[in-house]
C-alpha cells in the first residue's frame, strides 16, 4: 500500500469532466482553458489536454507552467504585472490580459507581439463570500468604467470577464450574461473575443449543458467574438481524494479521529472558507471528528458518520480534493506534504511525485 498521506487523483472520473468539457465545446463554438489558478498538478494533464483548448494563468510561473507542461494556448493574466517579468511573460503568453487600462498603457509598447486584453469588472458577481466576490465595494480586479475601456479599444482585441463562483443556475447566468450585454454590448461588438471566465459549474450532476451551450453560442454570434471559458473546478470537480490514516483516537467529550494529514497543509481552501471537507458515504451508527495532525485548534476537516466503530490504521478517503487543495499545500509545522497519486484508467496506481524532508528544507533557504 502507498503511504498516506497522498492526493488520488482518479483518471477515469477526470476523463468524464472532459467529456462534459468536449460536449460543451463542440455545441457552443466556445474555447476552454484550464484555470491553473485551480489546478496545475501537471502530470494528469495528459488526461486532459486533448479535450482543452490551452491554460490561463494568474501570474508568471502559472504561465510558464502551463506553456511548458500542457501547450496549446496560453493566456496570460495578473492583477498587476511587474516590470522585470513582462518581457519573459510575452515569450510564453499567445494573450496578455492586463488588470488596469494603466497597465495597459504602460506595458503596450512592448505586448504589441501578441494579442491584448484587458479585465472587465461587470459589478455584479455570484459569490457568496465577500473574500472572493470580484465584485466586491472598491474592488482591484478589473475596470468598471465602459468610457474607460472605449478609450483604449484600439489597444485590445478581447476582454475577460470572470464573475461566476460555482454558479449552478443556467437562469442566473443567462440573466447576469444580458445585464452585461446591456451595459457593456458597444464594447462588446467591437472585439474578436472574450472570455468569460471561469466558476460555472457545468459537469455538476443534471446541469443543463445544452442550454448553456445555445447561450454561449448566442452570445458569441450576436457580437461577432470567439468566446472562451476558463473552467477549474469543473474541469476537476469530483476526480481526487486525500488519502488519510488514523493514527490516534480520543474522546473528549466527541469521538475524535487524528490523522496524518492537516486541513491548514493540506485543504487550506476549507479553512479559509470555513467549510467541511466531505467523506463519502458518510453514514452509519458511528459518529467521528476527524482532526488534522498540525498544532492549530481548528485543524479540523468535519464531523462525519461511519458504519463501523474506526481504528488506529484505518485509512479515510477525504473527497473532492482537487480543486484549491494541491495549489495551496503548504508546510506548515513541517508535515509530511501529499504525495501526487493517479490511478490509471486501466486501475493501477502511478506514484506521480513524493515530496521529503529535502523539500521541505529547501522551501525555507
Amino acid at each position: 500500500m502507498i503511504q498516506t498521506p497522498y492526493y488520488l487523483i482518479d483518471a477515469d472520473r477526470l476523463r468524464q469532466n472532459m467529456a462534459v468539457v468536449d460536449r460543451l465545446r463542440q455545441a457552443s463554438g466556445a474555447k476552454a482553458l484550464l484555470a491553473l489558478k485551480c489546478f496545475a498538478t501537471w502530470p494528469a494533464f495528459e488526461h486532459m489536454r486533448d479535450h482543452m483548448d490551452g491554460t490561463t494563468s494568474s501570474s508568471l510561473y502559472e504561465l510558464r507552467l502551463g506553456r511548458e507542461k500542457f501547450g496549446k494556448e496560453t493566456h496570460a493574466y495578473s492583477v498587476a504585472w511587474p516590470d522585470h517579468e513582462i518581457d519573459e511573460a510575452v515569450g510564453y503568453a499567445d494573450k496578455i490580459i492586463f488588470n488596469s487600462v494603466g497597465q495597459l498603457q504602460r506595458f503596450r509598447d512592448r505586448t504589441g507581439g501578441i494579442a491584448r486584453g484587458l479585465r472587465l469588472n461587470p459589478g455584479l458577481s455570484t459569490s457568496g463570500f465577500d473574500l472572493a466576490d470580484p465584485a466586491r465595494p472598491f474592488s482591484r480586479l478589473g475596470e468598471w468604467s465602459a468610457e474607460k475601456i472605449e478609450a483604449v479599444l484600439p489597444d485590445i482585441s478581447g476582454v475577460m470577464i470572470h464573475y461566476n463562483c460555482e454558479n449552478a443556475d443556467v437562469d442566473l447566468f443567462d440573466r447576469q450574461l444580458s445585464e452585461i450585454e446591456g451595459r457593456f454590448g458597444a464594447i462588446l461588438d467591437r472585439l474578436d473575443w472574450v472570455s468569460l471566465g471561469g466558476g460555472i459549474h457545468f459537469t455538476g450532476e443534471g446541469y443543463p449543458v445544452d442550454r448553456l451551450a445555445a447561450r454561449l453560442k448566442a452570445f458569441a454570434a450576436a457580437h461577432g467574438v470567439q468566446v472562451y471559458l476558463e473552467p477549474g473546478e469543473a474541469a476537476i470537480t469530483r476526480s481526487a481524494t486525500l488519502e488519510v490514516t488514523v493514527l490516534d483516537l480520543l474522546d473528549n467529550g466527541k469521538q475524535l479521529a487524528i490523522v496524518d494529514s492537516s486541513v491548514e497543509a493540506h485543504m487550506l481552501d476549507l479553512l479559509i472558507y470555513r467549510q467541511s471537507a466531505k467523506v463519502e458515504p458518510d453514514a452509519g451508527d458511528h459518529s467521528y471528528m476527524v482532526c488534522g495532525k498540525s498544532c492549530l485548534a481548528g485543524d479540523i476537516f468535519g464531523e462525519f458518520r461511519f458504519a463501523q466503530p474506526l481504528q488506529v490504521g484505518d485509512r479515510l478517503s477525504i473527497a473532492d480534493a482537487a480543486g484549491y487543495t494541491m495549489v495551496k499545500k503548504n508546510w506548515f509545522n513541517g508535515v509530511k506534504m501529499p504525495s501526487i497519486v493517479i490511478r490509471e484508467p486501466d486501475g493501477s496506481l502511478r506514484v506521480a511525485r513524493e515530496f521529503g524532508y529535502g523539500d521541505y528544507a529547501s522551501s525555507l533557504g
